[in-house]
């Protein structure tokens, strides 16, 4: 494919050398180390790294030219190609190089606030129920046929998507369900992607040190229904229980589908139970209704269910094998996950790290009818300072005990980290200690706890390591409460 049939949509500031147009290329990349002859190279802008500085090592390793929106450097020598927007220009070279494979998937976007994870697991669950094979793409990992990679980014980079299709495709699956997060739309990963189905959960005060306002946050949000650099989504459904749902904008060509509990929605849940086994509820769309049974916990597991219900409308699949792909999905990692070595308290990871999560899930664990609640969390540093007292505040309101903690303090002290967090804590009448050591932290919420608590280890959920300053350690919430149950005599046995 020439570098015009490449870059085909894609404006550049100044007219392509018809010489260059005309060169013949093999693949695209934006990772130097990747580079082979016959590539083309996209360099970005970047918070820790500017992309220019390894443009010159691409052409060394074979690139034939790069494009990027930041002017070429002085010292630069090859050909260099500047335009509008540089991941815009990546999402359609990736489309014109993979042409036709989007067209032949259905493609599932989810974004808001909280949910996304649980929603896309659900959906997915619900497909492969039916009988598809089936892509994942968000937070925890990546999943292609059944075969799971470690995820980077909660939406990667168009290129990194594409390859993703193109290995399903060759797998023989039809049907992608992925996260879409607000920086991916603000950034444009997503740019020129045609959406079967969009989903929008809600929208809660959370990245306000990328986006600044709730209103560019919404914003970015209501990009995804708008259509973006490809025709709008044909199917859209959303969440009328939330304020920012009911402000969600739908295309003309698109068809609406809301959900809700509280509000006059098309698909509505009724008569809910929720207890230590799971979920029970009626759901009902028009004349029709099932009886939905899921073991996910909590009232905020209704309105993800209901979302997932959605899509599956969405894609023509009927209420009952969408309940029965629904009762299939067991469990998402660090999402009100239990830590049972036999103890007679329970301990339940959850990733709640936004106020909002942190109540819904505190509510969550108070609907089980615990003697106490133990709530355990951090703020992360280097994001939005505006919320750690809002957190502070969810969590004193609502635990009888609290420990808080260090999240992932990055570059910034952690102990200013938690005095943010400890100003919403303090306006609360609630007893607490304060630990900036995680380990110590855990350690002393699973001492405080008796028989008949649950304690609740909060913010990090499925993560698998910490950020301390410049390192990177090995730290999971679950082993580490694991093993501290185990150093407290607890440890289950095999049935």
């Amino acid at each position: 494919m020439t570098l015009r049939e490449i870059l085909a949509g894609v404006r550049p500031r100044t007219a392509l050398p018809e010489e260059l147009a005309a060169v013949s290329l093999e693949k695209i990349e934006y990772d130097s180390r990747l580079v082979q002859p016959n590539t083309l190279f996209f360099a970005f802008p970047g918070k820790r790294a500017d992309g220019r500085s390894f443009a010159q090592e691409a052409i060394r390793r074979g690139a034939r030219a790069v494009v990027s929106e930041l002017p070429k450097p002085t010292d630069f020598e090859g050909a260099w190609i500047e335009v509008e927007h540089g991941r815009q220009a990546l999402a359609l070279a990736c489309r014109n190089l993979y042409a036709g494979l989007q067209e032949r998937l259905r493609i599932v976007g989810v974004t808001g606030t909280n949910g996304k994870t649980t929603v896309t697991c659900l959906v997915d669950s619900i497909l492969r129920a039916a009988g598809y094979i089936t892509a994942v793409v968000g937070t925890i990992q990546n999943t292609v046929a059944g075969e799971a990679r470690p995820a980077v980014n909660t939406t990667p980079e168009s290129l990194d998507l594409y390859r993703i299709f193109q290995e399903l495709a060759q797998r023989g699956g039809t049907h992608v369900t992925m996260e879409v997060s607000s920086h991916a739309l603000a950034l444009g990963r997503v740019y020129g992607l045609q959406f079967h189905s969009a989903l929008f959960t809600n929208l809660t005060r959370d990245h306000l040190d990328f986006h600044h306002t709730m209103e560019e946050y919404f914003a970015a949000k209501q990009v995804l229904f708008d259509g973006f650099g490809a025709p709008p989504p044909r199917h859209a459904g959303v969440n009328l229980d939330d304020p920012y749902g009911r402000q969600i904008r739908i295309a003309p060509e698109s068809e609406r589908l809301t959900y809700g509990m509280e509000t006059a929605a098309d698909l509505a849940a009724s008569h809910m139970s929720s207890t230590a086994q799971g979920l029970e509820f009626d759901v009902r769309i028009g004349v029709r209704s099932a009886h939905v049974r899921s073991p996910l916990i909590g009232k905020f597991n209704v309105y993800n269910i209901l979302a997932a219900c959605c899509a599956g409308l969405s894609l023509g699949l009927d209420l009952e094998a969408i309940t029965r792909g629904v009762e299939m999905c067991s469990a998402v990692p660090g999402r009100f996950e239990r830590v049972d070595e036999g103890q007679p308290f329970t301990v339940v990871v959850d990733y709640a790290h936004t106020d909002d999560a942190l109540r819904n899930v505190i509510q969550a664990a108070r609907a089980l009818n615990p003697t106490r609640v133990i709530t355990l969390f951090g703020c992360g540093g280097d994001r939005d300072r505006t919320k750690r007292p809002l957190m502070g505040a969810a969590a004193g309101g609502l635990s009888d005990f609290v420990v808080l903690t260090s999240d992932n303090p990055r570059s910034e002290d952690p102990l200013a980290i938690m005095n943010d967090a400890m100003v919403g804590l303090q306006r609360c009448d609630v007893a607490y200690i304060a630990e900036p050591d995680r380990e110590r932290a855990i350690r002393r919420a699973l001492e405080e706890a008796r028989p008949g608590d649950i304690v609740l280890l909060a913010g990090k959920g499925h993560e698998t390591y910490q950020i301390l300053g410049g390192q990177t350690i090995p730290f999971d919430d679950r082993e580490m409460a694991r093993r501290v149950l185990n150093g407290l005599g607890y440890r289950r046995t095999a049935p």
